[in-house]
């Protein structure tokens, strides 16, 4: 840590008057051992699904940090891009996440005000007072009188060590934190709202595609109870008709709920009642699956995420406080004075034989605190190593949600490549089951059996659709969701802390 070299010379006394010297720590981005790659293996540069249709085309990877900062018009959905603008001006986190930065902001101007400038108040009296003279030993001078001041009192205290900048540091550190945690409330809750659209869809689905199952089971129970009358089909196979019915029916009633309570999560979202939240037109099938995904370097990730930018604030906070604890080590010049009037009566108080004037200079250094302040001080600097290692934390957590993003589009390809296939399979497969058992030719064991790989298959294809909509989202998230873009700004480097 730099300190100041105090010699008795006039020069460096008008220096340290002026504030030229400034203890603890400067601050400076920390270098946490960022990799050039969120991946073991190199980026590829197409996520390719066979599967045609909604979800099923082809996404390109590229490097670059020009993410729109309205990121889920991507999807192309006006319904969703309207909801997400009603949410963004009416959710009640991000109200109260703006009041916070208000106050914050409002909280370095005061600081501003109460420290670099000097202090000027008005001041006036009047006092009644009866003086004894006794304690002089004049008990005839004993009077009764009234006195009438009117003066003007400033103070400053000289910035010599740099404590009022350090402090001020901290204030600016405050507010740049609160602006970080608005932006990362505000990308939580676009993320919230996308995901929440695109699962509450996905249950629809889900609920329409067990519908058609069971209506196909209800169909093919019919069947079988004329059959079983006639002696074609055992008891058995009845019996199991209406189990695989049931299981078919029960299975909806657990979807069901989750689509309410995604729904009533989604209104909370939007800053509305349930009752008054209509989501009917927002269907996975009329969104758009974003093609084209720029990837930042991971050199730049460290300057767009909102949560690291966060917590490279309340690091940048914590080194402030440490030189605020500093400065209280060494000595602290403060001149003051007064102007103004004092009088026995009213007629008299502005006249020139009751003006009042005085100057004052105090230097005050500390010599005993029981150790309180070099205590306060060690505390300041494991409070700022307890933010580094959150620092280092929340950066090392945001690589892996990149790489979590990236390896689950991937594998969201290969799944629904997959699952669409095993649903053509399964559904062709209920198809000839039905005709071969209507003709005799299969048990109807072997019916329950493909109808029963039908309704699973026509579920799983859903969610695996569902899934690279919600990823994509996840990753555009995770990236930091392109706030640096709104006003074609450039991505702000801040200044970071040494602890030398």
């Amino acid at each position: 840590m730099q300190a100041c070299r105090t010699r008795v010379r006039l020069p460096l006394l008008l220096s340290l008057i002026l504030g030229a010297c400034a203890v603890g720590p400067d601050f400076e981005r920390p270098e946490t051992g960022r990799p050039g790659t969120y991946l073991e293996s190199p980026l590829p540069r197409q996520i390719a699904s066979p599967e045609p249709g909604i979800g099923g085309e082809t996404q390109n990877l590229r490097t670059g940090n020009d993410l729109v900062h309205d990121w889920w018009t991507l999807f192309r959905s006006e319904p969703l891009n309207r909801l997400v603008e009603q949410a963004l001006r009416e959710n009640p986190g991000l109200a109260a996440a703006s009041a916070t930065l208000r106050q914050a902001q409002e909280n370095l101007k005061a600081g501003q005000g109460n420290l670099l400038l000097p202090a000027v108040n008005g001041q006036l009296g009047a006092t009644r007072e009866h003086a004894s003279g006794a304690s002089l030993g004049l008990p005839q001078l004993s009077s009764t009188f009234s006195l009438f001041n009117a003066q003007v009192n400033v103070s400053y205290t000289f910035d010599l060590f740099g404590s009022i900048r350090r402090q001020l540091e901290a204030l600016q550190a405050q507010v740049d934190y609160e602006q970080d945690q608005l932006r990362a409330a505000q990308l939580a809750l676009t993320a919230n709202i996308v995901t929440a659209v695109i699962r509450e869809s996905a249950l629809r689905e889900q609920i329409r595609a067990l519908r058609d199952v069971e209506r196909l089971q209800s169909s093919g129970l019919e069947i079988v109870e004329r059959r079983f009358e006639l002696g074609a089909v055992t008891r058995s196979d009845v019996l199991a008709q209406r189990t695989a019915l049931a299981q078919t029916i029960a299975a909806i009633p657990p979807l069901e709920l989750q689509l309410a309570q995604t729904h009533h999560q989604l209104a909370v979202y939007v800053g509305r009642a349930p009752s008054e939240l209509d989501t009917a037109s927002l269907v996975v099938s009329q969104l758009q699956l974003p093609v084209d995904l720029p990837v930042s370097v991971a050199s730049d990730l460290v300057h767009q995420r909102p949560d690291i930018l966060a917590a490279e604030s309340l690091l940048h906070a914590a080194s402030a406080q440490v030189g605020v604890a500093t400065a209280n080590l060494y000595p602290q010049l403060t001149l003051g004075g007064n102007f103004g009037y004092t009088a026995l009566s009213l007629n008299q108080l502005f006249t020139a034989d009751s003006l009042v004037w005085g100057i004052s200079a105090g230097l005050v250094q500390p010599i005993f605190h029981g150790g309180a302040l070099a205590a306060q001080r060690r505390a300041a600097i494991a409070a700022f190593d307890e933010a580094a290692a959150v620092y280092r934390q929340t950066v090392l957590t945001a690589f892996a949600n990149v790489a979590d993003a990236l390896q689950a589009l991937d594998f969201d390809a290969q799944a629904l490549a997959a699952q669409a296939d095993a649903y053509a399979q399964a559904q062709g497969a209920a198809e000839l089951a039905q005709t071969q058992f209507d003709n005799g030719s299969i048990s109807y064991l072997s019916l329950l059996t493909a109808q029963q790989q039908y309704a699973q298959a026509a579920v799983a294809v859903v969610q695996a659709r569902a899934n690279r909509f919600t990823d994509t989202a996840a990753l555009f998230q995770s990236l930091g969701g392109g706030w640096w873009n709104a006003a074609q700004t450039q991505v702000p480097t801040k200044p970071v802390a040494r602890t030398e």
